[in-house]
């Protein structure tokens, strides 16, 4: 009787274990499918946002999308002073001949002057190599850069041969500007005699000469009576404004009897100064280094007085009356007789009488908000897991960098989510970031900006400082930007009105960002954009300089790239660069090789295709102007030059920094999981190496 019932359930079980089996590959395959729907519904929805956001154009005009996230450089200290007498290294005439010769071959250091490329010269040291001695590996940091003098050498990448170097070749610029990895391996073929310079030796050596020059020029400055009452921070304005002209000799640079609108400094040379007298020029005077003239031309029209001409060379520092009166916002000044100045110019004249002061600070920012004070504990926070997909059951990385990686957490009592951004202490010491690590959180818990991303906790262990920061649903601006090719106007003009604000709001307290594109532009879920990553940020006041060479090489401009310090004008500049990337799909100046976007920045040379509209042009131009005194934003009248620009002509400001426009960039946000909008990454299980030096005791 139990036989035949054995039997019986050894039969159901194996029905039951087939049906199971069964049951299990159904899953399978509808989790296939799943995947297949996902995929095809994602390429839906880039196609559908190109379709949306990218008005027509000839196929011609489309740009290469930048499809890899941009390169940053982290700012390194650069010394105060630098003994270059101790330094300096005996060289015969013929070999400063050939290698000023390869200097001027190469397409970033031709742009040197006379005068930093001649302390180059004195400063570099000779290297002698044997043949087949490696002088660059491949992945490597290096911090020189080398002339070859002698002999031959091969370039290699990933084992291929690229190309031999000889004499009067230059290898190795881009490390005197910053610290980066090699790309390729040079050998010797032969025995070799290089020339070379290290990093620090070069931007000393550009640091203190700008310096050096700013100085001298703010001296110059204050002798002009038009000008000797101007604070130093009005007369650093000047020099942001001013532009450096050369003359021939013999050649007139103001003629007697024409209208005059430009002010000189003398930086080098003489100049002659003559007027008419019965039919005849007679000889005034001679004028040298750190004289001027045409003063009363910035503040009245007049017409010359004098006839000013080169003798020899010369070269001046000059302003014209139009951008001098975008730089100083003063109504009178006390006027005086030109003539008998450029006839006499021993005596010191009276000061002036009355001026109207400069209010350097930003109004019309939104009121901080003050939040609630956070308790949050590492202990609180849980990671939050994929719920689908290849990455399934691992935890969400939301970016990845190259100090760590930013992960999706929340807490389990209110559900809130969070982004943590998880850095290596040992990461940070090794690239002596310490200080930009700390400023950064300092930074953090003082701004109270609905434009800018909230720090809400920080803490650390053995191997990381973390930062817990307000999550932004909406994703970043460049994943988005990469799916739609580029955006419509409107939808540039949104997001840039966002950056408008969060500058204006960091600007009026005397912080300085330093690293704007759209790999540092999230949307929260209202489609309204928020600032992220203060790596690179900084206090400064005004009239003050800093000389760090930090950024995202797209983004820099020339006064960072030729060391001659820079302030909040680069914030106005890269904001163009950003309108520009965002309407085109990639920025302004742009290659595979750094050493060619820096040579194009100093060029300054804008090509804008047909399809972009001229009030965008119009912005990009005043806000991507090489002289940073002369940048929309950086001028007398502040950001709100750049608010009341043609282009922002639909946005209503206030009703911007009240959070009651709706946000055209809204259609970007897809709807699902709450990581869904970003990009997915491999969950890391690696772990940082500990750190003990203390750097970190008050974070």
């Amino acid at each position: 009787m139990l036989r035949p019932m054995e039997a019986q359930l050894k039969k159901l079980r194996q029905m039951l274990e087939k049906e199971c089996q069964l049951n299990q590959e159904l899953q399978n395959k509808n989790k296939v499918l799943e995947r297949q729907l996902e995929q095809k519904e994602r390429l839906l929805q880039v196609l559908q946002g190109q379709l949306d956001c990218a008005p027509q154009q000839n196929s011609n005009e489309m740009p290469e999308v930048r499809q890899s996230r941009a390169a940053v450089m982290a700012p390194e200290r650069i010394p105060e002073v630098l003994e270059i007498t101790a330094n300096r290294v005996i060289k015969t005439a013929s070999e400063k001949a050939r290698i000023v010769k390869a200097i001027h071959k190469n397409d970033f250091l031709r742009r040197l002057d006379e005068e930093q490329i001649s302390m180059m010269v004195d400063l570099m040291k000779v290297l002698d190599c044997r043949s087949g001695e490696d002088i660059i590996r491949e992945g490597t940091e290096g911090d020189s850069l080398y002339i070859v003098a002698e002999g031959e050498l091969k370039v290699t990448q990933a084992g291929r041969d690229l190309r031999t170097v000889s004499s009067g070749d230059v290898f190795g610029e881009l490390a005197i500007l910053y610290n980066c990895k090699r790309t390729a391996s040079v050998k010797a073929i032969t025995t070799v005699k290089l020339w070379c310079i290290e990093r620090q030796t070069y931007r000393s050596i550009m640091t203190n000469k700008s310096k050096k020059k700013r100085e001298q020029i703010m001296g110059f400055l204050k002798t002009a009576r038009t000008l000797k009452a101007l604070k130093d921070v009005q007369l650093s304005k000047i020099i942001d404004s001013m532009e450096e002209v050369k003359f021939q000799n013999n050649e007139v640079i103001v003629r007697e009897g024409t209208e005059g609108n430009t002010f000189y400094i003398i930086l080098k040379g003489e100049v002659l100064v003559t007027k008419k007298v019965n039919e005849q020029q007679k000889i005034i005077r001679k004028m040298g280094e750190g004289e001027h003239f045409g003063e009363l031309a910035l503040i009245r029209e007049i017409l010359r007085t004098a006839t000013c001409t080169a003798v020899g060379a010369v070269t001046c520092f000059s302003i014209d009356k139009e951008v001098f009166e975008e730089t100083i916002p003063f109504e009178s000044l006390e006027l005086h007789d030109e003539n008998q100045f450029l006839q006499k110019n021993d005596s010191q004249a009276e000061r002036i009488s009355s001026l109207v002061s400069v209010d350097l600070l930003e109004d019309d920012v939104k009121p901080e908000k003050v939040g609630p004070e956070t308790s949050l504990k590492p202990k609180d926070l849980v990671p939050v897991l994929y719920q689908e997909g290849s990455y399934q059951g691992e935890p969400v990385t939301l970016g990845v960098g190259g100090f760590g990686k930013v992960e999706l957490v929340t807490t389990l009592q209110h559900r809130t989510y969070f982004a943590m951004k998880k850095i290596s202490k040992q990461h940070v010491v090794a690239k002596k970031q310490e200080a930009h690590i700390l400023l950064e959180k300092k930074i953090l818990q003082a701004i109270q900006c609905d434009f800018i991303v909230r720090l809400h906790a920080a803490f650390k262990d053995s191997r990381y400082v973390y930062m817990i920061m307000e999550f932004c649903p909406g994703g970043e601006i460049w994943t988005k930007l990469k799916e739609a090719g580029r955006f419509q106007e409107n939808i540039a003009m949104f997001i840039t009105a966002c950056v408008v604000e969060a500058f204006a709001y960091l600007h009026n307290k005397g912080i300085l960002y330093r690293d704007l594109k759209p790999e540092n532009l999230m949307l929260d879920s209202k489609g309204y954009v928020k600032l992220v990553d203060f790596g690179f940020a900084k206090e400064l006041s005004r009239g003050e300089k800093t000389y760090s060479f930090c950024g995202t090489p797209e983004y820099i401009p020339p006064e960072i790239i030729q060391n001659q310090g820079h302030d909040f004008a680069v914030d106005f500049w890269s904001l163009g660069v950003l309108i520009y990337e965002l309407l085109v799909g990639s920025p302004p100046f742009s290659s595979s090789d750094p050493q060619k976007i820096y040579a194009k920045i100093l060029d300054g040379v804008l090509n804008f295709p047909s399809y972009m509209g001229e009030g965008a042009k119009s912005l990009i131009s005043k806000l991507c102007r090489s002289r940073p005194g002369q940048r929309l934003g950086n001028t007398k009248n502040g950001i709100k030059d750049v608010r009341n620009h043609r282009w922002f002509n639909s946005i209503n400001w206030h009703k911007l920094r009240m959070g009651q426009l709706e946000a055209p960039t809204i259609r970007l946000i897809r709807k699902g999981p709450c990581y869904i909008n970003f990009d997915r990454f491999p969950y890391d299980k690696t772990q940082a190496e500990e750190e003990f030096s203390g750097w970190d005791c008050d974070f």
